[in-house]
């Protein structure tokens, strides 16, 4: 069992911070989350600040001493920054080497000169899948919007033929596979082991992003047939530049911390054996923070020096890549203070409870918690973490494999029918210069997909392993 894990099922067992019974706790988190919802949708404020004043206000409506609350708060905040700070912060740095450098256009260029007519969908979401491994979903739209653009207009294509596919290869990486935020903090909140997260989550977003994205592409540009919006396509980073990296420099560099994290996962499943010299140097190696430090190192001499990017310069990109993460940390850090609320509140063992009084599948709970915070705020990040906070405790008892596919149903579940309080709506619309109808029947259905198929890929896979 896990670090992690045991201090789960320590905190679980230890005395709640409030005496309060099964109906006034969960009277406490529709309050605490409502409050969450009105101050992100109603008067716009920052999730971080939500969360934060959502918490204090569940453990109010629990009648929680006050100071024992925001202990709980202070607490998991500072447990959830210690365990995914350090690997959102890599990762901002490896997606930001990768575009300042124009490695991500030298992935984008090589696979489009290899494809066209009807492969040029499956090569949009090949490229968004590969793109999207290392890089927020936000800065994936706003560097695939050029290619999305110049693909549809050059190649007389359907706008939404090329962009669904490019979407959904962001979006599913973006809620099912790590190092992306959302994964693991759900992956920290219920002790799962990474390198089988990260392998099951591929095994579901292959099929799922098939689906959502080259299958309903050509439903959807039916739906909404428009063309590219007649405007200037945005520069791509690295036009200014007079030279970038490989090909295969790159997506060496891009799949480095995949193939570590994985090579640790198949490892312990072979050797298993704490104390063989092997697994124990992939303990290391394959350890999400080395992985991805040693993509970051590998990126500076693949991708930097190839540029022509000299060491003032090299400097300047980590600094860059940092900067945009602030609110990202605060946020993840925040949600982790709202899940050890929850925890310490009785919640997490109120959930336990009710979820074997009701027969409700584990898995299947987790999807549904999830949806319906997403419907409710519009964010997947807050979705999966508020998710992960409430089912904890069900994960005490699953196996490895079963523990890794409840981060995924509650990742599924996160992205479940985007619509107008979510920032990736009006992100996608603008862009692609869509009335709210169009991006409601393209972008809101292929999300919709995604989660739904995600989730019964998952459920499927809990019954045959």
């Amino acid at each position: 069992m896990t670090r992690l894990s045991v201090e789960m099922l320590a905190a679980d067992t230890v005395e709640p911070i409030t005496s309060a019974g099964h109906a006034q706790l969960g009277l406490a988190v529709v309050a605490g989350i409502a409050v969450i919802v009105l101050l992100i949708t109603k008067f716009k404020l920052h999730a971080f600040l939500a969360l934060t004043i959502g918490s204090l206000a569940l453990g109010a409506f629990a009648g929680a001493p006050l100071d024992k609350v925001i202990l709980s708060f202070t607490t998991g905040l500072g447990a959830t920054v210690a365990g995914v700070g350090v690997l959102i912060a890599l990762g901002a740095i490896l997606g930001r080497m990768l575009t300042d450098s124009g490695g991500a256009d030298q992935i984008v260029d090589t696979i489009l000169a290899r494809a066209g007519g009807r492969s040029m969908p499956w090569a949009m979401v090949l490229i968004a899948s590969v793109i999207g491994l290392p890089l927020f979903f936000e800065v994936g739209v706003v560097l695939l919007i050029p290619v999305v653009l110049m693909v549809a207009r050059r190649g007389n294509y359907s706008l939404m033929r090329i962009g669904i596919p490019a979407l959904a290869g962001l979006s599913v990486m973006h809620g099912l596979v790590p190092p992306h935020p959302g994964p693991l903090v759900a992956i920290d909140a219920v002790g799962a082991n990474l390198g089988v997260t990260l392998a099951l989550g591929v095994l579901v977003a292959i099929p799922t992003v098939v689906l959502a994205g080259p299958l309903f592409s050509r439903t959807a540009a039916r739906w909404v047939d428009v063309p590219a919006p007649d405007r200037m396509i945005p520069q791509r980073p690295s036009e200014d530049l007079d030279k970038r990296p490989g090909f295969g420099a790159t997506l060496v560099t891009i799949l480095l911390p995949v193939v570590l994290m994985l090579a640790k996962a198949l490892v312990d499943i072979v050797v298993d054996d704490p104390t063989h010299t092997v697994q124990r140097v992939f303990d290391v190696v394959g350890s999400p923070m080395i992985a991805l430090l040693a993509a970051v190192l590998l990126g500076i001499f693949t991708l930097g020096r190839p540029a022509g990017f000299s060491k003032e310069r090299v400097a300047q990109v980590v600094e860059k890549g940092l900067a945009p993460i602030a609110g990202i940390l605060l946020i993840v850090g925040a949600g982790g203070g709202f899940k050890q609320t929850l925890i310490d509140s009785g919640v997490g063992r109120m959930v336990l409870e009710i979820s074997e009084n009701w027969s409700i599948p584990a898995l299947l709970l987790a999807w549904l918690i999830a949806v319906a915070i997403r419907l409710a705020t519009g964010s997947a990040t807050v979705a999966t973490i508020s998710a992960a906070g409430l089912v904890a405790p069900l994960a005490a008892d699953m196996s490895t494999t079963h523990t890794a596919l409840l981060v995924l149903a509650i990742g599924a579940g996160s992205l479940f029918f985007s619509h107008v309080n979510d920032a990736g709506f009006w992100l996608v619309k603008e862009y692609f210069g869509l009335t709210v109808g169009q991006n409601v029947k393209t972008w809101s259905v292929m999300e919709t997909i995604i989660s739904v198929v995600a989730g019964g890929f998952v459920l499927l896979l809990s019954l045959i392993l």
